[in-house]
């Protein structure tokens, strides 16, 4: 057994893409990637202390819903069009009042074999606004 410094290690937690909500972070997931869309090409031009940056948003899903997913940098080679991976401690980033889903240095992305299960894209949840609402007590 490897030496993980006495802490034990938690199994994850598989969850399903509809039941992801706003503000949620810790999610592990298992997901097809319908297409992947370059949003964002900069290169290091003249200054060679700054890297290049690569965003897409990739359309992901299983066969429950889809959703939005922005891969940064190195992300953008692993989430080619109709492979599948895992996503560990995904998180849920909030992008003009709509849901993205997200792995940052904190998680991880895994391509594994292809699911069987055929992405639910009718039900995209990236499509659906939310309103930050602020409750005050009385």
């Amino acid at each position: 057994m490897a030496d993980n410094g006495g802490r034990s290690l938690r199994k994850p937690v598989f969850v399903k893409v509809e039941s992801l909500t706003p503000g949620t972070n810790g999610h592990t997931v298992v997901v097809k990637v319908v297409n992947s869309t370059t949003v964002l090409q900069k290169g290091a031009a003249a200054s060679s202390h700054l890297r290049n940056t690569r965003i897409s948003e990739c359309l992901v899903g299983d066969d429950t819903a889809s959703i939005l997913f922005t891969a940064r940098n190195d992300q953008v080679n692993l989430m080619s069009p109709g492979s599948t991976v895992i996503l560990r401690n995904a998180k849920i980033d909030m992008f003009k009042g709509s849901m993205r889903l997200a792995v940052d240095k904190w998680g991880r992305i895994e391509v594994t074999e292809p699911a069987a299960f055929v992405v639910k894209e009718d039900n995209n949840l990236s499509l659906v606004e939310y309103e930050l609402v602020n409750v005050v007590d009385n």
